[in-house]
């Protein structure tokens, strides 16, 4: 097993650790990681305290499912001790979404020593959603946040 592969996400993709509890709240299973490709799929769950006054999901709440995605992507590609930070996240918002099924792809399109580049997008139906660009810091684990507890 690599390096990488001894980092958290693998273990929490493996089950030996638990999801983060925002991938609880979007209904968020990853469902493909190919970290040679640097590709992610995951599936979400746009549950109905999700809805805007229109009926469709917030667009606070797709932001959270695309940052969820190109910080995940990253993290396939952390080794242990090493955490991912967003420092931008770009959306644009094609179409409305409604509540339920929403299927996510990430693409890692630059890693660097203390960057890396993402993209993401949220798919319904079929057919795009949403979509963004990120740009991600490489952190030592001690040098971020700790985090909360489940």
């Amino acid at each position: 097993m690599s390096d990488v592969q001894q980092g958290w996400f693998w273990k929490m993709h493996r089950g030996e650790a638990p999801q983060p509890p925002v991938a609880h709240l979007l209904g968020q299973t990853i469902t493909r990681v190919d970290p040679v490709a640097g590709e992610l799929d995951a599936d979400y769950v746009a549950a109905p305290a999700f809805a805007n006054p229109a009926g469709h999901v917030q667009g606070g709440m797709l932001g959270a499912m695309l940052d969820a995605l190109t910080a995940s992507v990253v993290d396939a590609t952390l080794r242990p001790g090493e955490r991912v930070a967003s420092l931008n996240l770009n959306i644009a918002f094609l179409r409305p979404a409604g509540l339920g099924a929403l299927q996510g792809k990430a693409r890692l399109a630059r890693r660097g020593r203390n960057v890396a580049n993402a993209e993401a997008q949220l798919l319904q139906g079929g057919k795009v959603v949403a979509t963004a660009t990120a740009v991600c810091m490489l952190v030592a684990a001690s040098n971020a946040a700790p985090a909360a507890p489940p």
